[in-house]
């Protein structure tokens, strides 16, 4: 039977502590550039590097979230982000973006990529699709059933993701550009 993970958001360095001090597994985060969670504090560099090593110290994954569409000039910034993180010790990257990801597939290959619930995956097929990609894990859409859930367990390798509390989109998981529109909390270079 595969391992459950407790993964906790963590928007900065307090919450951070928090969720390692109470049972997180590991943590995703977002960086200061092209995370959806543009109203959060994220972490620059600096922070990044900081929570790696506390988290890691205590036995903790983390997870960079840079799961926005990017722009063809914004490619370089992103691969930059995540390659220093790399190089800090990141255990996976959550993305949206497939140019990002071909770029991360070729130049980083070791580095485990989470396909980000912004890809709308919500069945069998797309769960098999991403996986024949090379991503290592797949977060699934908030709106999919327990039975969905248990088909694409049954029937696909990648390590699966689902959402157990907290916010929801306004809109659909993943397709937040309504949601921005609306309430203005994701990603505002649209």
């Amino acid at each position: 039977m595969k391992k459950i993970e407790l993964l906790s958001p963590v928007g900065d360095f307090e919450c951070l502590k928090a969720a390692v001090q109470n049972g997180a597994d590991a943590v995703y985060l977002g960086a200061s550039s092209f995370s959806a969670r543009a109203s959060a504090t994220n972490f620059n560099i600096d922070e990044l590097e900081q929570a790696i090593s506390y988290a890691h110290l205590r036995g903790v994954k983390v997870h960079l979230t840079l799961n926005t569409l990017l722009k063809n000039s914004e490619l370089n910034e992103a691969f930059s982000i995540v390659k220093r993180a790399y190089e800090l010790g990141i255990d996976a990257v959550i993305i949206q973006d497939y140019g990002l990801f071909s770029i991360l597939k070729k130049y980083l290959p070791n580095l485990p990529l989470h396909a980000s619930t912004q890809m709308s995956i919500h069945n069998l097929d797309g769960a098999q699709k991403i996986e024949s990609l090379g991503f290592t894990r797949a977060v699934l859409a908030r709106e999919i059933s327990l039975q969905e859930l248990e088909f694409i367990k049954n029937n696909t390798e990648i390590e699966l993701e689902v959402f157990i509390h907290g916010a929801l989109c306004i809109s659909y998981s993943g397709q937040c550009l309504l949601s921005s529109m609306i309430g203005g909390r994701s990603r505002k270079s649209w």
